[in-house]
């Protein structure tokens, strides 16, 4: 179903645009979706206002991208809005040039070149407040396609008490942070919002008796009071170039944007052993998992073991809206009872979406986090030194308080918070517990 945003965002690019054309035939495979009338060309004014248009639209629409896609014969605009594209509207091929153009110059990078991927960014203001707007370009058999992320700069979205997370993995991840050192992990797939809760997390940390340092790639949110550095690997200064020039800053916290190496690894862990608090990411399926990831890249398990505080691993999942929501029975039998493990005896009321003005009949708004949190005993420390596999340290988690992300999930699918098929969309390939 097309959305009450996409029509009001035809009208206008229309109407910068010039008058429609008589034929304005629905796409064939989108039927809620109008065409953007052709144009032979556009001129600097109007592009412009093309593009602001587009970007107001998707901070209105609380778009965390922008997907502007060359296709045979069409130019499709596509938002990425709670964690799934929406298309928005299509233009004329023609608009392409110019439009990717005028984005290069406000993103500082060469106009000249289409033929290699290019990455920069911007900010820019809306009646949101302001935002960066990263891009990325990618040339494609039809054109360069462009990416541009938005960030919102609102110092509420980087507070702990707003990251989604229940009470008990709020106490749970507070106590893992009075660490004076070690290393502390975050961890899930990409756009499970890890960056978010590092900033989050940082600003908790922040205040003027620490000196806060950190390597990044990209710096995202610019933080007042801590000592951010970006990757630029044609210069050299990789992740573990910046890390080892970072210690002799004499930092107390130290920000790892990711570990990607075994170098990066071993000087991580070494600076959590050595005095230092160091903050990181890494792509792991769940909390245990990133203590074997260290293992698999080379890091000594007793290293691991001495190092490795704490471990976040997260998901995002859609919260259902308030408005539109309806409970129902959760079958005897199907996907939903064999994921949930709930006897087929026990009655369950769930929730799941319907459709609103209120969420452009999408039945979602916003998302949330589900999570777990490992905090590294003194027991599972020693089961790290022996060489303990993954579904050890996870029972050995789980037997001291640990609650999964597929349990958490569905916790929050029974408070009505968000729908089972959210859960299961996120999570699974979680075991059953």
């Amino acid at each position: 179903m097309a959305e009450a945003n996409d029509f009001s965002l035809n009208e206008e690019i229309q109407r910068i645009l010039g008058p429609s054309v008589a034929n304005e035939a629905a796409l064939p495979y989108h039927s809620g979706v109008e065409r953007v009338p052709e144009e032979a060309g556009i001129g600097d004014a109007p592009v412009v206002r093309v593009l602001n248009t587009i970007i107001n639209q998707a901070i209105r629409d609380r778009a965390s991208d922008i997907h502007i896609e060359p296709m045979k014969g069409q130019l499709r605009i596509r938002f990425r809005i709670d964690g799934l594209l929406h298309e928005k509207t299509f233009l004329s091929p023609s608009v392409l040039p110019p439009l990717v153009t005028r984005i290069k110059i406000l993103a500082s990078l060469d106009i000249a070149e289409k033929r290699l991927p290019q990455d920069g960014r911007f900010h820019a203001k809306s009646d949101k407040g302001e935002v960066d707007l990263r891009i990325s370009t990618l040339p494609t058999v039809f054109g360069e396609k462009v990416v541009i992320r938005i960030l919102s700069k609102s110092p509420e979205l980087l507070q702990m008490g707003r990251l989604g997370y229940n009470q008990a993995n709020l106490m749970r991840l507070s106590e893992i942070i009075r660490y004076s050192c070690g290393m502390i992990l975050i961890t899930g797939p990409t756009g499970s919002g890890k960056t978010t809760t590092l900033y989050a997390l940082i600003n908790q940390l922040n205040n003027s008796e620490r000196n806060i340092v950190s390597i990044e790639e990209p710096v995202e949110y610019v933080m007042p009071g801590v000592n951010q550095t970006q990757v630029n690997n044609k210069t050299g200064l990789s992740f573990a170039a910046g890390l080892r020039s970072i210690l002799r800053q004499d930092p107390n916290i130290i920000i790892v944007g990711e570990i990607r190496d075994l170098e990066t690894a071993n000087i991580a862990a070494k600076a959590g052993n050595s005095g230092h608090l160091v903050l990181s990411t890494l792509h792991t399926n769940d909390a245990p998992g990133a203590i074997a990831r260290l293992v698999d890249m080379g890091v000594e398990p007793y290293v691991v073991a001495s190092s490795v505080v704490g471990v976040v691993c997260q998901r995002l999942v859609r919260v259902l809206c308030p408005g539109c929501k309806e409970p129902y029975q959760l079958e005897t039998r199907g996907m939903e009872r064999d994921f949930s493990g709930i006897p087929k005896g026990q009655d369950v009321i769930l929730y799941r979406p319907r459709g609103c003005p209120a969420c452009r009949h999408i039945g979602y708004q916003g998302r949330t986090c589900i999570q777990e949190i490992l905090p590294v005993s003194n027991t599972i420390r020693q089961m790290i030194k022996n060489r303990a596999s993954e579904l050890e340290i996870k029972l050995q988690g789980i037997a001291e308080g640990m609650k999964t992300i597929k349990k958490d999930g569905l916790e929050r699918a029974i408070e009505g918070v968000t729908s089972i098929g959210e859960v299961m969309r996120v999570a699974f390939s979680e075991e059953e517990n």
